[in-house]
């Protein structure tokens, strides 16, 4: 029971990213809603030349190379944790944890941990290059109004395959939650990863920004089809 409960978050991690395709074939997440923003920024940039693409690109990989950079210190901070069992027991009795764990419990627990914030730090490292080659590509684009609408969405989809990372390494923090609460008791780790599990899927297919982004989406393709019905 002590080893299922330290598999288990990483486990709903892992049924989630798989299984979420599932369920956006019946009803899109605000991801695929967001992609099509996207889509709409790239089309919009061909447009214009200014700064503000460039900006906003600098806003995004900021926060990108902030969490990865965070990450990297959660997997120091627990290799650290590896060499200090003892005093890691003494704070857990300290905070009023029911400290009932072997050595090798905590072991496999910390390693587990590790193996979350480690697959966070790769998603975000290679999120950071994706939106790095995404820049690379929205300033080679040709302004003058000769791009094709394939080489939009080929740029749209490099940004969304980057958000896609992005979002998978967000994942680990909230997988992360329940892997403290087993230091508590083991069915609090199950209990949380369920809930963490539909907490995700309530902001993905029912929060309020998937409505505000869903309606958004519409209205521009409304406006795109009445200015496409001018132009006839």
């Amino acid at each position: 029971m002590t080893l299922f409960a330290t598999l288990f978050p990483l486990i709903c991690w892992f049924v989630y990213n798989y299984g979420i395709p599932l369920l956006e074939r019946k009803r899109p997440s605000l991801s695929t809603i967001m992609s099509m923003q996207r889509r709409r920024w790239v089309a919009n940039a061909v447009g214009r030349e200014s700064p503000l693409d460039a900006i906003l690109s600098g806003n995004i990989m900021g926060s990108v190379s902030f969490l990865a950079s965070t990450t990297a210190l959660l997997v120091l901070a627990i290799f650290t944790a590896f060499g200090n069992l003892n005093s890691l027991m003494d704070t857990l009795k300290t905070v009023g944890f029911r400290v009932s764990f072997t050595n090798s419990d905590i072991e496999i627990h910390l390693f587990v941990v590790l193996t979350i914030f480690v697959l966070s730090f790769f998603s975000f490292t290679l999120a950071l290059r994706q939106f790095n080659h995404f820049c690379i590509l929205l300033g080679a684009i040709d302004h003058s109004g000769r791009t094709r609408p394939e080489e939009i969405d080929a740029i749209a989809q490099l940004n969304t395959l980057a958000a896609k990372n992005f979002n998978n390494g967000i994942r680990a923090y909230y997988f992360a939650v329940p892997m403290v609460f087993w230091f508590a008791n083991e069915w609090m780790s199950l209990i949380v990863s369920v809930f963490t599990v539909g907490f995700i899927i309530h902001r993905e297919f029912f929060s309020s920004a998937h409505r505000v982004a869903a309606s958004v989406a519409v209205h521009a393709s409304r406006r795109e089809q009445s200015d496409m019905n001018a132009a006839d």
